[in-house]
């Protein structure tokens, strides 16, 4: 049997099940905010910051995952890692793999690409992750606050159970709650018992790094939604340099959407995060100037955005809700 490469690898340390879910302590909240795949964008920080302040409630903010990425720089990894330390926080792959264990199964970066993805992607993650691991040895404080974090997360915002996971329902660099995955008719099983076996109304995920928001027919009339928020600090569309994070609160967003839904009697969202990209291209290029790994797989995505659309994230055949999405900053 041929064995998986570095990068490729979804290590046993990273699977929980669903009902790991079901067993976590679960918060409470009235206003929750998941922020995955901020990658070390400085400025999608300071925007999520910003867009919480001006919220009626002061609302939780749960950063679930790879909130470490491009920051390579001693003074960005301490200001992000402090920063997010403060607030609600889980593992995600980048951050897993600064522990020991990561040498041992030699898991690279962690992300556990699909086939899909392309050779030189992989490596080119591996040598980034490399970068940001000898980054995170020289905070010993830091990167031991980061390995006590949970793989997981509960809240309940008025009568909506939600659980915040980095990949999918079973595993940190899971992949199934990708665009791809929701959309294949033979998922709905798994769906359906993940959402059981986790004792929820909502997923809130990130990982696969391009957004996806699905209801989900569940046993019983009732309906599920799995919310993928893509990246907060990286575009998620063509021509839209905004990162994206999810709202679930007792109140309708009192900014744009993309989209928004009730669910369990909770108002959840999918809301764009309006980062300053010239600073943020600033801040990337001093740390991955041209030519560097970083720069070759992501400076056309922090430039251009993806290829990608909201209509992708959101088909319309499966939208339920009556808000409407933001016209696009020009």
């Amino acid at each position: 049997m041929k064995r998986a490469l570095p990068g490729r690898i979804c290590p046993v340390r990273y699977r929980y099940g669903a009902d790991a879910l079901a067993r976590a302590e679960q918060r409470e909240a009235v206003t929750l905010y998941v922020v995955g795949g901020l990658y070390g964008n400085v400025p999608a920080l300071d925007a999520v910051e910003a867009m919480a302040r001006t919220e009626t409630a002061a609302p939780t903010l749960c950063f679930n995952g790879d909130f470490n990425w491009f920051n390579i720089a001693d003074a960005e990894f301490v200001k992000i890692n402090r920063r997010v330390l403060a607030m609600d926080a889980i593992q995600g792959n980048v951050e897993a793999e600064f522990s020991p264990a990561g040498e041992a199964d030699d898991a690279g970066c962690g992300c556990a690409y699909p086939d899909s993805v392309d050779a030189g992607t992989v490596e080119r993650s591996n040598r980034i992750h490399q970068r940001l691991k000898t980054t995170a040895g020289r905070h010993d404080d830091l990167r031991a606050r980061i390995g006590r974090l949970p793989m997981v997360a509960r809240y309940q915002v008025g009568d909506c159970r939600i659980g915040v996971v980095h990949g999918d329902a079973e595993s940190l660099a899971g992949w199934r709650f990708g665009v791809d995955a929701l959309d294949d008719a033979g998922a709905l099983p798994w769906l359906c018992a993940a959402f059981a076996a986790a004792d929820v109304d909502v997923f809130a995920s990130t990982h696969t790094c391009l957004p996806a928001m699905r209801s989900i027919g569940l046993p019983r009339e009732c309906e599920g939604w799995v919310v993928n928020n893509g990246a907060a600090g990286m575009p998620n569309f063509a021509g839209e340099l905004s990162g994206l994070c999810t709202r679930i609160a007792t109140t309708p967003s009192p900014h744009p959407v993309i989209h928004e839904v009730r669910d369990a009697g909770a108002y959840v969202a999918l809301l764009p995060i309006r980062f300053d990209p010239a600073r943020w291209r600033a801040d990337f290029l001093a740390q991955w100037p041209p030519g560097s790994p970083a720069w070759v797989s992501y400076y056309e995505r922090i430039t251009r955005g993806p290829a990608f659309c909201p209509g992708q994230a959101i088909p319309e055949s499966r939208r339920t809700a009556t808000r409407k999405p933001p016209t696009p900053a020009p």
